[in-house]
């Protein structure tokens, strides 16, 4: 995020002093080092305080990050092929540690070899009862007159081939330093206007990148961070809320009316009464289809929180106003759900609701392209089919689309030229998304949420058991299925291709079997690579009741519905993702009768599996384990197609700094407000900037 008045930034990394070709390559294949402009946005991952360290005598806790002063004494290599290891016994003046090395052993050998004192850096950990550090930073402390002139020493991310080259850290430090040595403030252009340097108190942007690479102590680089944090963020949302600036100038259809489709069904056909939080919501959306102006927002509400109501309702205030409406779902299975519930709750009005997927036979398939260009079909509901370029509609007014982080941003722009106008756009999840990611990956859509169930869902009790039980776990299922109740037993999924998934869906089909015999208990089994008619017989078998068990892949993640279902057993629970444990545990709690999810893993799991299970049993909220699951697996593993920008930050962290990112998006918009183009002289750097990554956002549109 620099920008430059001179070519001085763009040039090579290889023609600095100490740096060369053959070191200039591999930085560039290691670490993405290209350009001067590069090493300064290369920004430590910590800092060695010359000043702290901690004594052997008082290591405390396995886990405990330590910065230790001491010298190696004696090194060896033990053990031989994937056990083999290098082992160096460090002390200082109050006890003897070991550091350990299973990788690069032949480089660290002769570095160690000879002794010497050293600073280690790492992570505790115990052997035997005995402490020690596997593969610790180090640096070697020559004399203590030239360690370096600040005690904040810069510790940047390395990479074993880069260790093993002889690039260490230290060679590092001087190859920043070198930079330095030529840097000018003029070299540095500020992207940021005056008056929010000013209002903010940041800051010079060339002080803040020295500041970050050689602070003189923590004041100094508490300030650099905050500083280059903001402009990361602010940078950011600048981005995000232009782009909702002109998503909102886009001309839509008017639904100016609420008329007798709606008003028939909402007093004389609703199901069941609203709740507070789905009149909230449809009153948002009411609005927004009343400015002329194209309509995009995003519904989010927990699973059972009655986001399909909402959706129905919308639909038939498009049909009041002389549109058609469409939802558009993932899977064949929830699309199917969708077209049966709905099509019966609208029967008694007379309206048309035709269902298109790829699996719809060619008479019926040309019978529902016909009455959508005719306007006889007022409703359709379907898949991916939807998009495809033979659907054209008379009149479509509004698209809905289901579990929306399913559907890339590209397929989803296909509707908007289904009409003369883009149509609205209402996009639904039950995967709750985290306040973070609302603002960066989803701000340029409106956003409502349904945050409470409707009353009478109770809540499903959430058990954690590791396959020693397994025994215990199926004597439970069998006493729920014999109380005339149904379970779901579900299998891990990565792809539908992958053998091994296969595999184990079928030899967990047969286990099951083992303990549900044949002759007493219908088992239904449900996969992606069946063909559809036998999955929609198999599923449907088991919705109607004639199968008491349901082996499946996550194929039934999302819009099953069976009311009876009271138990939900999740095999190899450690393999999903924690909104995805949430997902799969909302299939089960929909009708009268006490439900549970029973999570079953290995004995032995990874610290952070051990997290999410806990997280789980404690948790049933699913906007907090949305947060969870993003804190433990990052937003680059998080619906993707949209995290991308948010994963691109340097130096911010889009969890832990949230309330940062809310100030620059607050900052943001006003300056939008008051310059929405970036024309005035104060904003000029700012929008050259913007303008020279216009391959990355939308400032290509400033005239």
């Amino acid at each position: 995020m620099l920008a430059s008045n001179n070519h001085f930034l763009s040039t090579p990394i290889e023609y600095l002093k100490g740096v060369g070709p053959q070191r200039g390559e591999l930085l560039r294949k290691e670490l993405s080092l290209n350009t001067y402009a590069d090493i300064l946005t290369f920004y430590p991952n910590r800092y060695m305080d010359r000043t702290q360290f901690t004594k052997i005598t008082d290591l405390q806790n396995e886990g405990d990050y330590v910065q230790i002063k001491g010298k190696i004494t004696y090194s060896e290599i033990i053990g031989e092929g994937r056990g083999k290891r290098l082992v160096s016994t460090f002390k200082d003046d109050t006890g003897v540690i070991e550091l350990v090395w299973f990788q690069g052993i032949n480089w660290i050998e002769k570095v160690v070899a000879n002794g010497g004192n050293y600073i280690v850096f790492g992570k505790l950990s115990r052997f035997n009862q005995f402490w020690n550090i596997m593969h610790p930073e180090m640096e070697k402390i020559e004399t203590e007159s030239t360690e370096t002139m600040n005690s904040f020493y810069p510790v940047y991310p390395s990479t074993e081939k880069l260790k093993a080259r002889g690039i260490t850290g230290k060679i590092m430090v001087k190859m920043v330093q070198a930079l330095f040595v030529q840097l000018q403030p003029y070299h540095i252009v500020e992207n940021l206007p005056a008056n929010i340097l000013t209002e903010s108190n940041l800051m010079s942007k060339y002080q803040a990148v020295r500041n970050i690479h050689f602070p003189a102590n923590n004041s100094e680089l508490q300030q650099a961070t905050f500083r280059l944090k903001f402009e990361e963020l602010f940078i950011h949302q600048i981005g995000i809320c232009k782009l909702k600036l002109n998503l909102s100038h886009i001309p839509g259809f008017l639904f100016f009316k609420v008329g007798d489709y709606f008003n028939e069904f909402y007093k004389h056909h609703l199901p069941f009464e609203l709740t507070e939080d789905q009149k909230k919501v449809l009153r948002e959306i009411r609005l927004d289809t009343q400015t002329g102006n194209q309509m995009n927002r995003l519904l989010q509400g927990d699973v059972g929180s009655g986001k399909t109501i909402v959706a129905l309702l919308c639909m038939l205030l498009a049909l009041d106003n002389g549109f058609q409406a469409c939802l558009m779902a993932p899977t064949e299975i929830l699309a199917q759900q969708h077209f049966a519930g709905i099509r019966d709750l609208l029967a008694p009005l007379g309206i048309q609701v035709g269902y298109l997927s790829g699996k719809v036979k060619i008479k019926e398939r040309r019978e529902v392209l016909k009455g959508l260009a005719n306007g006889d079909i007022q409703i359709v509901i379907g898949t991916h089919a939807l998009l495809e370029d033979p659907v054209v509609f008379f009149n479509i007014g509004l698209v809905i689309i289901d579990e929306q982080h399913r559907f890339g941003v590209a397929q989803r722009a296909k509707m908007w030229k289904k009409n003369s106008k883009p149509p609205h756009i209402l996009v639904m999840t039950a995967t709750p998304i985290p306040r973070t990611l609302a603002m960066t990956s989803y701000g340029d859509l409106d956003v409502s949420v349904i945050e409470h169930l409707p009353p009478g869902r109770k809540p499903i009790s959430t058990i954690h058991r590791t396959e020693l039980y397994r025994a215990k776990v199926m004597d439970f299922i069998r006493s729920e299925v014999d109380k005339g109740r149904q379970a779901y037993i579900v299998y891990p999924l990565i792809d539908e291709s992958e053998k091994v998934d296969y595999e184990n869906l079928e030899a967990g089909y047969e286990q099951v079997k083992q303990f549900f015999p044949a002759h007493k208990y219908n088992i239904a089994k449900v996969h992606g690579k069946q063909d559809a008619e036998t999955r929609e017989s198999n599923m449907n078998g088991f919705v109607k009741g004639k199968a008491q068990i349901m082996v499946a892949t996550t194929v039934i993640e999302v819009g099953v519905n069976v009311p009876n279902a009271s138990v939900m057993l999740i095999e190899s629970a450690e393999r999903f993702g924690l909104s995805q444990l949430h997902q799969l545990r909302g299939r089960v709690g929909r009708g009268a009768d006490k439900s549970y999810c029973i999570l079953l893993t290995s004995d032995k799991i990874s610290a952070v599996g051990r997290e999410r299970m806990s997280t789980m049993v404690n948790e049933t909220s699913g906007f907090a384990i949305s947060e969870k699951d993003l804190e433990l697996r990052g937003p680059g593993e998080i619906d993707g197609t949209r995290q991308s920008g948010a994963a691109d930050l340097k130096i911010a962290d889009i969890i832990k700094d949230v309330g940062l990112m809310e100030l620059t998006r607050n900052k943001a918009i006003q300056l939008l407000q008051s310059d929405p183009n970036l024309q005035t002289p104060q904003n000029e750097n700012l929008r050259n900037f913007l303008l020279s990554r216009k391959d990355k956002e939308v400032w290509s549109k400033i005239s």
